[in-house]
């Protein structure tokens, strides 16, 4: 018992010097590392602030953590190069750990690129349509480019492994078969995937756009390789996958600009003078801060027994501001008709010349039989003042 205690604290006398080595050799790598990281981005931090730009706080504050563990790594390396302990320990863990710390600082120069020029793409002005295609094509190709990047680091990390490498070279064989089996199963998912890349070339929709699909009305809020956010216009969200965008037909209300041409219909009697609705709507229109200047007109596009249909054209800058803008004018000229012209009102009229005889009452004056047969047709308002 005695010898086997000798013999294990000799062993301990042989490599404890060398344990505390590495342990020391490790913490000063580690303080020398945090140290410079700490004096390096309080230089850059300072003179992203002094800058006008915001692109380069975001850029600096992207690369602050993983610059933090990449400066460890190569401290740790610059360490074990004067001892041989270290760098065989250093060696062994290398594979997984430079592919991460490598994957981790492109993906963060990545999303600070992307974020800084997404930045430079205001969409608070009026016509905004180039601002929104570009930030919809950062926003898809970020998220390509991140699925990429992730994809190859998991991978080296994974060859770095000898077993896991000898088994996916064993697999190359069966790759084919897999592959097919694989793209059997995930056919709904690899159509939607394609169908992303499709999305971001082709362009049917962008963020921000107006559109009508499934038969709800609302503005595409985010747009993923599989799926496509819609914002309704009462606050749900409609989540429609994107190959719907690119087999079945929708309506995109700002395609090539957000200018909009609406109407608003009005339904008046017959012997309705038109001149004086033409002149108010004019009026109206003109001094609507809505409008956009561009169109302004007044049509009878149908003419029926009972009623004259009215079409009144106007313009607005972009889909809401014209939705508001025919609500206001349809307010407002039928508030201006049921005052001024309340005879224009559609009604259903019954004229008679001469009394007629009924069976067991006698002569009625005509009158009396508008009276008897359509009481409730007598100044009743048939369609409405307007109609969307």
């Amino acid at each position: 018992m005695l010898e086997q205690l000798d013999l294990y604290l000799l062993d301990f006398s042989d490599w404890a010097p060398t344990a505390l080595r590495i342990v020391l050799a490790t913490i000063v790598a580690l303080v020398a590392a945090l140290a410079v990281h700490w004096l390096l981005f309080r230089f850059l931090r300072r003179f992203a602030k002094a800058s006008d730009s915001e692109s380069d706080n975001i850029v600096v504050r992207r690369l602050a953590r993983p610059s933090r563990w990449a400066l460890v790594a190569l401290f740790l390396v610059i360490a074990g190069r004067s001892l041989p302990a270290l760098e065989n320990m250093w060696d062994d863990v290398s594979g997984l750990i430079m592919p991460l710390l490598i994957g981790w600082m492109a993906v963060a120069i990545l999303h600070a690129l992307v974020e800084a020029m997404i930045l430079r793409s205001d969409i608070s002005v009026s016509d905004n349509r180039a601002a929104r295609r570009r930030r919809t094509r950062l926003a898809i190709f970020n998220r390509i480019a991140t699925f990429i990047i992730v994809f190859v680091t998991v991978a080296l990390m994974l060859l770095a492994i000898p077993g896991v490498r000898d088994i996916g070279v064993t697999l190359m064989a069966s790759a084919g078969l897999g592959a097919l089996a694989v793209g059997a199963a995930a056919q709904p998912a690899l159509k939607s995937l394609i169908a992303g890349f499709q999305m971001a070339v082709t362009e049917p929709v962008i963020v921000g756009d107006a559109v009508i699909i499934g038969g709800e009305w609302g503005w595409v809020e985010e747009i993923r390789t599989t799926y496509v956010v819609v914002k309704v216009w009462d606050e749900r969200r409609l989540v429609v996958p994107t190959s719907k965008f690119l087999d079945e037909i929708f309506q995109n209300w700002t395609k090539t600009t957000s200018e909009l041409l609406g109407t608003v219909y009005l339904y008046v009697d017959p012997t309705t003078k038109l001149d004086p609705i033409r002149a108010k709507f004019m009026e109206i229109i003109e001094s609507n801060e809505r409008w956009d200047g561009r169109v302004k007109h007044m049509q009878i596009t149908d003419l029926t027994r009972d009623a004259i249909e009215v079409r009144l054209l106007m313009t607005a800058k972009d889909s809401p501001t014209l939705y508001d803008l025919r609500c206001d004018i349809r307010e407002a000229l039928i508030q201006w008709i049921a005052e001024t012209m309340p005879d224009a009102l559609v009604r259903h009229r019954i004229v008679t010349t001469a009394p007629v005889a009924l069976d067991g009452i006698g002569p009625v004056s005509g009158e009396a039989l508008a009276q008897m047969q359509a009481p409730t047709f007598q100044g009743a308002d048939r369609k409405g003042a307007g109609k969307d």
